[in-house]
């Protein structure tokens, strides 16, 4: 058994989009639109194989309401492995530089992992690890 996707909702379809091809280097499928619900998606897919969903809808609650790093029930964040220190080093870099929110990192964790924890454009916990 394996996890099939995830699927989250944005505000931003393609501005969101755009942030994991660019970052992370995901494959967008077609749009998909049924435009009697103005509901939109598209899947995501990594080099692993791994699918990420993205949907926008209008009437869809925002739960963020306390912003930038709080933390709240539920799914918490994305990991990506990107391989190595360096990559998770050069990868928050350019993170800071395109002026994304950098909650953490990078540094050596408790766990074992090397990371840095960012934003997405929707407020999205991102791991990058090794």
């Amino acid at each position: 058994m394996q996890i099939e996707h995830v699927a989250i909702w944005t505000r931003d379809i393609e501005r969101l989009k755009m942030f994991y091809v660019t970052y992370f280097g995901a494959t967008a499928g077609k749009k998909y639109v049924n435009s009697e619900k103005e509901f939109e998606s598209y899947f995501l897919t990594f080099d692993s194989g791994a699918r990420l969903e993205i949907m926008q809808m209008p009437g869809i609650l925002d739960v963020h309401g306390a912003g930038g790093d709080a933390q709240f029930y539920g799914y918490t964040h994305l990991a990506f492995s990107v391989g190595s220190p360096k990559k998770v080093d050069e990868l928050t870099t350019q993170f800071q530089k395109d002026g994304c929110y950098i909650i953490s990192g990078p540094r050596h964790t408790g766990d074992g992992y090397y990371e840095s924890c960012v934003l997405d454009p929707d407020g999205n916990r991102i791991e990058i690890t090794t």
